[in-house]
């Protein structure tokens, strides 16, 4: 069985900067074992980056979410510390400049894998934008969410959004 891990957006801005949230750092345990766990079987695993450019504010998306983050180059747009070590053996590590990324669509697809997990940040933005376009491109394998790996810094709308990936035949976990 062909499976692939994905690693959304775990960046400093999210876990502990400008948009960083209670709870988001104590992720990194679970998604840290997750990562080895798929290394140790050589298994492939994903990083996304949520990536832009100084004029961030300036953007469609900046106007409705005016907050300065993950601009590519800064210490907010890193990986989170602790994960940094694993990048090196990543199949692929994606700079993306909205939720979900075509490209990682298009990786999943060429690779016709058999089950998909995600992890990350934020579930009820960037997690729920992946996991849909994992299910586009790979609509007979398992895409599967790992509760326990994922949160946000709105409870009411990570309940939402994992509730909205079991009815899109997401696997939620945990």
């Amino acid at each position: 069985m062909k499976k692939a891990l994905i690693v959304v957006d775990y960046q400093n801005d999210f876990v502990s900067g400008s948009l960083g949230f209670d709870g988001a750092e104590l992720l990194c345990t679970v998604i840290e074992e997750k990562i080895k766990s798929f290394y140790k079987q050589n298994m492939d695993v994903y990083f996304t980056f949520d990536t832009h450019a100084p004029d961030y504010l300036e953007t469609r998306e900046g106007k409705k979410l005016p907050i300065s983050h993950c601009i590519e180059g800064t210490e907010g747009w890193k990986i989170y510390p602790v994960l940094e070590k694993y990048l090196a053996g990543a199949k692929a590590i994606i700079k993306k400049k909205t939720f979900g990324s075509l490209l990682l669509g298009k990786y999943l697809e060429k690779e016709k894998y058999d089950e998909v997990e995600l992890c990350g940040l934020v579930s009820d933005i960037c997690v729920i934008s992946n996991a849909i376009i994992a299910k586009a491109a790979l609509p007979e394998a398992v895409i599967a969410v790992d509760r326990n790996a994922s949160s946000s810094f709105d409870k009411e709308m990570n309940d939402k959004a994992f509730d909205i990936m079991k009815g899109l035949q997401i696997e939620v976990r945990g």
